[in-house]
């Protein structure tokens, strides 16, 4: 047939996949995720091996009517108004370099059918992983202590800081003097100045959005079960960050675990 050998052999490159193959993975990655924006279902489909535009992933998600709006609520939880000792802002300049430099704590609240649960929680500043959180009834010194403590079990306070806002639960003599046995530096935001700490801000709003709006919980029990399962199982280990390169902490924090292991070794090696 006049048809060369080369020409039998050849094997098309993969084309794109369809409108329609796509569409499948996204929709499969919206159920796991509801409020996941066109950009983070873009990243999440790169990670699946896919070379795909965010342009395209965000005609689709408008096509299949899967775009969301982020729903807004507030409720104080910060009381400044105390005589207790307030600690100037360490951090106003600093930009974190590795974990455990600098944790982020705070306080928000969650709506159940007849009153309100209240969360206090740390965030690391580096991986911007939950490390330290507790849940109660009320928003007393018991509860921020008893997510400070939960923090300090599981990871390294050489050399940290801790960053706050004003409010008295931060302020108390028995949370502080925790800080101070653990030889943690404390910082603290200017008087309604919430910026320094909007990565747990940043943390309590994906929360709420992609998890508590969500379920719309009525008992105490429920939150006890879902929020644990939240932080630890989609925040901390699944869910994909844009400000880490859309990466979970976890996996951010072993990546750069391992790279510090490994300039430590090399420093080893050079100077023996």
């Amino acid at each position: 047939m006049g048809i060369k050998l080369s020409t039998y052999y050849y094997k098309p490159k993969k084309g794109k996949p369809s409108d329609i193959d796509l569409a499948e993975k996204i929709e499969k990655i919206a159920l796991d995720f509801p409020y996941y924006g066109y950009r983070r279902i873009t990243a999440a489909l790169k990670r699946q091996g896919l070379k795909v535009n965010h342009k395209r992933i965000l005609r689709l998600m408008r096509d299949k009517n899967l775009l969301c709006r982020a729903a807004k609520a507030f409720k104080a939880t910060t009381d400044s108004f105390h005589s207790l000792v307030r600690y100037p802002n360490l951090i106003e300049d600093l930009v974190p370099y590795r974990t455990d430099q600098v944790w982020h704590a705070d306080i928000t609240y969650i709506r159940i059918a007849t009153s309100f649960v209240y969360l206090a929680a740390l965030v690391d500043g580096f991986s911007r992983k939950v490390v330290g959180y507790g849940l109660g009834r009320t928003l007393s010194a018991d509860l921020v202590m008893s997510a400070l403590l939960d923090a300090i079990s599981k990871r390294n306070t050489d050399s940290l800081i801790h960053h706050s806002d004003q409010g008295i639960q931060y302020c108390c003599y028995d949370y502080v003097n925790i800080l101070k046995e653990h030889g943690i530096a404390i910082s603290m935001s200017g008087k309604a100045n919430p910026y320094d700490n909007a990565k747990i801000e940043s943390f309590f709003r994906t929360l709420k959005v992609e998890e508590v709006y969500m379920f719309e919980y009525e008992t105490y029990a429920e939150v006890l079960e879902r929020i644990p399962y939240f932080i630890k199982e989609v925040y901390n280990s699944k869910r994909l960050h844009s400000s880490l390169g859309y990466m979970p902490p976890e996996e951010f924090e072993n990546i750069n675990n391992k790279k510090v292991k490994t300039n430590e070794s090399h420093q080893l090696v050079l100077t023996s």
